[in-house]
Formats: C-alpha cells, structure tokens, sequence
C-alpha cells in the first residue's frame, strides 16, 4: 500500500486500514519535513500572541510507532505510472503499489509578483504559520485579500496582536457566493466590530515594494498600506503530479461513491483532492474540509479491504473568529436564506436555508451548537424547515413572526 500525502487524510486512511484489520505494508510519503501535524490550528491555536513554536500533532508519537508504517519525509511525487504501478518521487525513486491512495490536498492560489518580494505570504503548512506569528510580534499594518476563512482567521489573529488589518474582497458582500449577502454582511460585520477594515466590491492590482512588501494597490488606483500581506484567494487541487498519468483530473481526482479513481480500480483518493460523487447529493463534489478528511479515511479503508464503507455524512465546516466559533452545515449556495434568528452583535445567530420545497438544505450557526446538530440531522434526513421546531424566528430581510 501506497499514500502519497502525510497530513489529515492520508495519515487517517493508513490508521483507518488497520482498524479495519489490514497487516501488509503501508509506506506514506509527503513532501513536508514536519512529523504529521493537524491542520485546523494553522490559522486558529498557531497565531495567536502566546502560541508555542510549534506545530499540533496529528498523532503522538507512540501512536504513529504502533501504526506501523513507513513514513518518508521530505519526499515529493512528480509522476505516476497507472501501467507499472509505480510513483516517481522528485529524487528520482520508483514507488511500487499493489494499491495507491492519493492525498495530496491543495495548493493556495497566489498573486503575480508575490514570490519576489518578503512579507506575502498564503496560509496552508505549518511553516507558513510560523512565519507569518514571527511576522506578527513586529507588524503594525496587515493587508488580507479574500475575506475567506483562511483570511477571516488570520485578520482575527492579527488583531489579538494589536495589528492594524484591511481585508480587500473582490465581491460586494464576503461570502455571498456560499453565504447569501444578507449573511455574509453579518459575517462582515464581525470584522467591522472588531476594529478590522473591511474594503469589498474592489480587486487586486498590484503589490508595492522593492525586495519587501510595502503596500497593495487596488483596482481603483488606491494604495493600502502594509507591512505584511496575506493572500487568501482559495486553492486549487494538487494534481500537477498526475499530468502524465491517465488520471481523470478534472478539478480534483475524479472518484465514485467508493472514492475510487473512474477507471483506475486500484488507486483511489481521500480529503481535498478527491471529486467524488457524494452519497447525499447524488452529485459529483469536492470538499474542502477537515472533516471531510477524516470520513473519507474510513470509507477508502472499507473499499479497499472489501467491507461495508460508512454512509457519507453531512458536509461541516468551522471557523473560529474573534473569540465566536461560525458553524456551517450542508450546501447553504443551494437553497434560500428561509430563516434568520439572532444577530452577529447578539449572542447567538442561525440562519437556515431551504430549497423551494422548504426542505432544509444548510445552516449556518454562531454560538449555538444545539441547533446546529438539529439541523444536521434535518439536512441529512431530507426534514422540512418546520420539523426543526426553532420557534419564533425572523423571516430573512423581514420583521419577526
């Protein structure tokens, strides 16, 4: 057995196999250095003023000698070849696999002009957030472009530092493309009541500065600005390796319900990378969850040893931000706002949203966890919007019922 990608899916896949009884061979590699950390804390524990040096294991160090695998560290796959059954890493050795599971997550998207200079950066390895808390004991002024979570926990982090912070979004609303805009202005909202300067519906054109970032000028010729920069723009499959190999590709590795790779019976993919036709939604989709990783381990387990896999769960999402935990289930950009209880400056918020039918298709909760799991569960037994009992709620852009 083969996996190529050290971190949350990969690492879950090889515990996941021999819970589920396999004995053979297990060899992961992944082309970062660190021991396998997790990645939540990245932008959440790893930021903030009193973080240790430190990344977060993904398992103790006991536990990864009883998993008995052989992990190889800094090695980079550049190649695959289905017909041999092999993986060329960047050093030029050939991997042999009897099965192939392929966890290689993402990789941020960036901007022109951002490897040339110091103080840019995106946020996905632990190195990043490393430099980026170094970067933070010294900064006065922060640039965040994309109001995205990666960015939304960053500016958060940035602020318990004392620094001044600007989030640049190309949308009118952040969020709205996942969110609606009368939810994704709350979510803004946040950012504003906490000293964060929120700039929307204006893009990037160009970093300032010579050997070090100094600024960023939009769009609009304005000039913000910074003495760091981070770039949340989203991410994109890594898959550069497979090029040559056959594989299909199309954002993300295409897999069936099983996450096995269409028409590759003995190579499969996990977490990030993985476009797999998901069990609840009868649709081909890619999840960008750390969940998502989690459950994909045990269901590529199953497939590959032969048993039952377990049923698909409802997608889940979290983030922490100034202090509020935002919680996200289902697909909200499939329905409609039909609810909004509570408010950002309240203690609590939930707005759930619903296909026209009024089945209930996602939520998105701030400090109230018990109704998050109610809505869970309505998502994934299909229940419609009066079944969850909210009680007296406030229709979205509406007075209270």
């Amino acid at each position: 057995m083969v996996i190529v990608g050290a971190s949350v899916a990969g690492i879950r896949t090889a515990q996941a196999l021999r819970r589920q009884g396999f004995d053979g061979a297990i060899t992961i590699i992944g082309e970062e250095t660190h021991r396998p950390y997790d990645k939540p804390p990245l932008t959440k524990q790893m930021l903030t003023p009193d973080a240790a040096r430190a990344v977060v294991p993904l398992l103790l160090d006991e536990e990864l000698d009883a998993l008995d695998v052989d992990l190889r560290l800094g090695v980079r796959a550049v190649a695959l070849d289905p017909g041999t059954k092999t993986v060329l890493s960047a050093d030029g050795e050939q991997l042999g696999y009897s099965k192939l599971v392929i966890a290689t997550g993402l990789r941020p998207v960036t901007l022109p002009g951002a490897a040339e200079l110091d103080g840019v950066y995106t946020v996905r390895s632990a190195d990043d957030a490393l430099a980026l808390h170094d970067e933070l004991t010294r900064a006065r002024r922060a640039v965040v472009i994309g109001a995205g979570f990666i960015g939304a926990e960053f500016a958060s982090a940035a602020r318990e530092h004392g620094v001044a912070v600007s989030i640049v979004e190309a949308q009118d609303t952040p969020l709205a493309h996942l969110l609606g805009p009368e939810v994704g202005s709350m979510l803004a909202m946040l950012h504003a009541l906490n000293g964060v300067t929120v700039i929307t519906g204006v893009g990037f054109a160009r970093f300032e500065g010579a050997g070090r970032v100094t600024g960023v000028t939009l769009t609009d010729d304005r000039v913000i600005p910074a003495d760091m920069v981070v770039v949340g723009i989203g991410a994109r499959p890594a898959t550069e390796w497979l090029a040559s190999s056959g594989l299909p590709v199309p954002d993300g590795v295409l897999c069936d319900e099983n996450l096995r790779v269409t028409g590759f019976p003995d190579i499969y993919a996990a977490g990030d990378v993985a476009r797999w036709r998901h069990g609840i939604y009868q649709a081909e989709l890619r999840i960008e969850h750390w969940t998502n990783a989690n459950e994909h381990a045990a269901i590529v387990a199953a497939s590959i040893l032969g048993k039952t896999a377990p049923a698909p769960q409802v997608p889940y999402v979290w983030s922490d931000q100034y202090g509020r935990r935002i919680q996200i289930v289902g697909r909200p950009s499939t329905g409609e706002v039909a609810v909004i209880r509570g408010g950002i400056e309240e203690d609590s918020l939930v707005a759930v949203y619903t296909e026209p039918t009024g089945i209930v298709v996602g939520a998105v909760c701030v400090g109230d966890p018990r109704t998050m799991m109610k809505c869970r569960k309505a998502i994934a037994k299909r229940l419609p919007l009066a079944d969850l009992g909210l009680g007296d709620t406030i229709a979205a852009g509406g007075q209270g019922t």
